[in-house]
């Protein structure tokens, strides 16, 4: 008789002890996902948290000013073609920039870091619209580019920022030319975007010799500097004509003055101390 109560009275007990600790782990990992979601609509952007700061992390952009930045070939920043909007760095559409007076079109160009930078992980977040086409650069030297390119735009790795679903693009390119591409040299995989009109978050980090860009959390190529392949690569590509193109060098980066709508935002960097091999 004894035996018979406690079965299942014990029983009854242990389903209502698991009842309670499933209970508990549930509130609990929902409590985290509040947070992290709590954590995400609150940062504000354009700022840095007290860990980046601690891991070294600096803004090129404080949402506000252009400071840390100018145009290539230029002491300041073509205000008619280049816009702080809503926090952002914005790039007109060059169909909305005016003529000027004497009617000729108005001349653009890029938007260049004043100081240059070696090794380091760059952060920055896009957006473009339907059918946009625009591009990141980096390891630019100005008078490389200068003396075997345009005085205003830079000749430099591009990491390639794309409206890749597009039918005017869309199976219509080489894979060294859509989104997260090291342009005309080394295809991405694995790569996508958000919606157009959304913004993605993109990652490139250069580390002695090794190089990788990465896309919305994934890592989409990577390659090495002064490899045989990268050299392959450079050698089958449009830049091929220019000597030394693909040296590593303490480079600018770069903004494209591409005749699309762009907006950048978010974008930090923290300079690292090369690997050893």
């Amino acid at each position: 008789m004894i035996s018979t109560l406690f079965k299942p009275t014990c029983f009854s007990f242990l389903m209502l002890l698991l009842t309670l600790l499933l209970s508990s782990c549930k509130e609990s990992v929902a409590k985290k996902s509040q947070d992290l979601a709590h954590q995400a609509i609150n940062k504000e952007d354009n700022t840095l948290s007290d860990s980046e700061i601690n891991k070294g992390w600096k803004l090129l952009f404080d949402g506000k000013t252009f400071d840390g930045w100018r145009g290539m070939g230029r002491n300041d920043v073509q205000n008619e073609l280049w816009k702080i909007d809503n926090g952002t760095i914005r790039k007109l559409n060059s169909e909305e920039v005016a003529p000027l007076p004497d009617g000729k079109a108005f001349e653009g160009g890029d938007l260049i870091t004043i100081k240059t930078y070696a090794n380091y992980e760059l952060y920055f977040e896009w957006k473009i619209l339907k059918a946009g086409n625009t591009g990141l650069k980096y390891n630019v030297s100005e008078a490389f580019s200068q003396k075997h390119g345009s005085q205003y735009s830079a000749l430099g790795f591009e990491y390639q920022l794309l409206d890749d679903a597009d039918t005017l693009y869309a199976g219509k390119l080489k894979p060294t030319q859509y989104t997260g591409s090291l342009y005309d040299m080394v295809p991405p995989k694995n790569a996508k975007t958000n919606p157009v009109g959304t913004f993605n978050s993109s990652r490139i980090l250069i580390n002695g010799n090794h190089a990788e860009h990465w896309l919305n959390g994934i890592k989409v190529l990577e390659y090495e500097f002064g490899s045989k392949h990268l050299d392959s690569l450079f050698k089958m590509s449009k830049y091929n004509d220019y000597r030394n193109f693909i040296d590593k060098r303490s480079g600018h980066i770069v903004l494209q003055n591409h005749k699309d709508d762009a907006w950048f935002k978010n974008i930090k960097i923290r300079e690292i101390t090369p690997s050893p091999k």
